[in-house]
């Protein structure tokens, strides 16, 4: 049976609450998503920094937990049926914290889907693409000469902030009530100021996307959430 106290990535990264939720992350967006989520939800847990560095995303302890070696990752030592469960995938992850507290997932079945339909739309597009926006505008993509690549990431990166704002038109939040597909959503919006790329997708002649961002980061939990798990130093 799946131990957390004799788990490889307990190795590097020990457990001083081993019957908490133990996070694995570092405070970028798709990071940010879980322990937002933790926080948003009350559930205990315990958060072990692991940066982007191969030396932690690609060592054999976090390989053993991740083999996709992206954060974030979780352990829950109280999963289903009582038994310990390991999950990677920001998405996945949120969902199962959604199921697990019964909250932020809708109040129906078709709450849950149409929630789950936006969360898709950050994971196959929203996220991806504005990743790429990034490595092609403040990263190693910036000193490329051709301007193809970076011309076809801000155009979708365009085009994708276009169905947010006219998702928003009238509402609060994504979809209905304030929900996972909004801590997924939300950070990658608020990376667009960290890549330098606002002006290019002409963020402020989207009015419904920037408020619903200071919405967003006006709650406690995701202030909280945006530094878990604290950087060293």
């Amino acid at each position: 049976m799946f131990d957390l106290v004799t788990h490889p990535v307990t190795t590097r990264w020990p457990a001083k609450h081993p019957d908490r939720i133990q996070l694995y992350s570092f405070p970028t967006p798709n990071g940010v998503k879980v322990s937002i989520m933790l926080e948003e939800t009350g559930l205990p847990y315990e958060a072990h920094l692991v940066t982007l560095s191969d030396k932690d995303v690609k060592s054999p302890e976090f390989l053993s937990l991740n083999p996709n070696n992206k954060i974030p990752a979780i352990i829950d030592p109280n999963g289903p049926d009582g038994a310990p469960l390991a999950l990677f995938e920001s998405g996945a992850i949120l969902l199962y914290l959604a199921e697990k507290s019964g909250k932020l997932i809708g109040e129906t079945a078709a709450d849950r889907h149409t929630i789950t339909q936006w969360l898709m739309f950050q994971m196959g597009g929203l996220g991806p693409m504005f990743g790429q926006l990034g490595y092609f505008a403040k990263f190693a993509g910036a000193e490329i000469e051709d301007p193809r690549p970076r011309d076809r990431y801000i155009n979708e990166a365009k085009r994708l902030l276009n169905v947010v704002e006219t998702q928003l038109e009238g509402r609060d939040w994504i979809a209905g009530d304030y929900s996972i597909a909004d801590i997924a959503i939300a950070p990658w919006l608020r990376a667009l100021e960290f890549y330098g790329t606002r002006d290019v997708v002409g963020w402020e002649d989207h009015p419904n996307a920037v408020a619903y961002l200071d919405r967003f980061l006006a709650r406690p939990a995701v202030q909280t959430g945006l530094n878990m798990p604290p950087r060293a130093g």
